[in-house]
């Protein structure tokens, strides 16, 4: 609701499991804000212990920002959508409306419908007849998907930010069609009275190794306009060994698939339009060092092309593919602070049944928007970093057990709440073990402890048809007044290249 616009964003709930990848390097120098002053202290004397040799408390926090005349700001991922709105004013990005669009497909137009969000989230809802093709994905395999030059290409989102920036990068890519972006996405389209599609399956097609060359070409024209440098392994090598000195951030801008089929061993995966689209959510560290990677190459020039449009001067791309590196394969395993396991008493889901039935109390630890849709049937809903006042303040004496769908959380409450009482366990496997087992699990948010303040709700997060309307309103409204409210003191600037 209320934050500095460069900030990243760890809840102290998640501190320990968030931290050592926002921010490597320990002696990296770390301000701490939040509203009331409590959080940054304990916030403080956590990283201290981890080893952070840098860390400061912003005095007053957000509310001292603003009485100094600095704006404030709302909402999430703000940088990467104020940078939306920026491209489309300065580079008048082409776009149609809800209603151009449902006319343009009334009369059976030459024109294809691409989503730039991942999977997940066209999986939900989509606009009808559109192919899932996340952002960096559009320029790698859009000339796949059997298109002439003569078909009007409309690239689409939820709101606005990726159905521009995919827009664009398709024509700063020289993709010959005419591209344009569908104006307030998916929000727009509903707004207007038309009916979305929900469940839809329309992955993006494969590349061949004809499209790969046309992708690529394109992909250089777009990164030499926007000054973008690749490196080699040998220096790649180099700066890892400067990594106590330089933050150095390996991010793998390929699909999960590609990622955990075989992945450079030190690189984390950051799909290339969720990081434009979600920068903070991937690195905090200003100035830091980011090397994309890509074995096929044309994902990470795009995305460097942007990053670089963002403000990121140190962004580069590994030009060597994955030659000469340590590999991996499967699913990442991120590094946690204060992981303990040793200490915590484990449970199966049966037994922790067994023992709720006999007067434990279970606590899920999932964010309230997870909790709302599933938990443990009789759980109670907490959020880690209140846990200790919830319970005190309850008259909790009965054991506690511990579930989440990351069990790293659960695991880091056990061992919070061990420093103050006994009997306390956690659900080996968390929610998908329980689910797994066949045990019953329940909506809603009828048991809790916690205000369920956890979360910024999206329009789509709402439960009441009216409030929806109202949210993707004020929503959009909001999105289109960034490009002005980060002209103020305390907002930021974005570099124009020309072409």
């Amino acid at each position: 609701l209320a934050h500095i616009l460069l900030c990243a964003n760890i809840s102290l709930s998640h501190l320990e499991i968030k931290i050592p990848d926002l921010v490597p390097r320990k002696s990296t120098r770390i301000v701490l804000c939040d509203g009331d002053g409590v959080n940054t202290h304990l916030a403080a004397e956590k990283l201290e212990y981890f080893g952070y040799s840098d860390v400061s408390i912003l005095d007053g926090g957000v509310t001292a920002w603003g009485d100094a005349g600095l704006e404030i700001f709302s909402g999430l991922n703000v940088p990467s959508k104020a940078f939306g709105e920026f491209v489309e004013h300065t580079y008048d990005t082409p776009s149609v409306s809800a209603e151009e669009l449902k006319l343009m497909m009334d009369k059976k137009e030459d024109m294809i419908v691409l989503d730039s969000r991942p999977m997940a989230e066209f999986n939900v809802m989509n606009i009808p007849t559109g192919i899932d093709m996340p952002g960096a994905e559009l320029v790698h395999r859009v000339q796949e998907t059997g298109i002439s030059t003569d078909t009007t290409i409309v690239v689409n989102c939820a709101g606005r930010t990726r159905s521009i920036i995919g827009a664009q990068s398709l024509i700063n890519a020289g993709v010959p069609n005419k591209v344009v972006a569908l104006r307030n996405g998916t929000m727009g389209w509903h707004l207007a009275g038309f009916k979305l599609e929900h469940g839809m399956d329309r992955p993006p097609p494969s590349v061949s190794n004809a499209g790969h060359k046309i992708a690529m070409e394109r992909a250089l024209y777009a990164a030499k306009r926007f000054g973008v440098t690749t490196i080699n392994s040998k220096k790649l090598t180099a700066w890892r060994e400067e990594q106590a000195e330089r933050t150095l951030c390996i991010l793998d801008v390929r699909t999960l698939e590609e990622f955990e089929i075989s992945h450079i061993s030190d690189s984390r995966h950051a799909p290339g339009g969720q990081l434009v689209q979600a920068t903070d959510v991937y690195v905090a560290t200003q100035k830091a060092r980011v090397v994309l990677v890509d074995d096929l190459m044309v994902r990470a020039f795009m995305t460097a092309s942007w990053l670089r449009q963002l403000g990121w001067c140190e962004v580069y791309v590994l030009g060597t593919g994955f030659d000469g590196q340590a590999m991996s394969s499967g699913e990442r395993i991120a590094p946690c602070f204060g992981l303990e396991m040793q200490k915590i008493n484990i449970i199966s889901p049966k037994e922790a049944l067994a023992a709720q039935e006999t007067g434990a109390n279970m606590i899920c630890l999932d964010r309230s928007l997870s909790c709302r849709e599933k938990h443990p049937k009789g759980s109670w809903f907490s959020i880690r970093s209140k846990l200790t006042k919830d319970i005190v303040s309850n008259n909790i004496d009965a054991p506690l057990i511990f579930i989440s769908t990351d069990v790293r959380v659960s695991a880091l409450a056990a061992l919070d709440m061990a420093k103050y009482k006994n009997g306390v366990s956690i659900v080996e496997g968390g929610v998908a073990a329980w689910e797994k087992a066949g045990l019953a699990l329940e909506g809603g948010l009828n048991n809790v402890l916690s205000v369920p303040n956890d979360v910024y709700l999206r329009a789509y997060d709402r439960e009441d048809p009216i409030e929806v309307e109202k949210a993707m309103n004020e929503y959009l409204t909001w999105e289109l007044g960034l490009v002005e409210q980060i002209s103020r003191p305390g907002g930021t600037t974005f570099e124009i290249f020309s072409e």
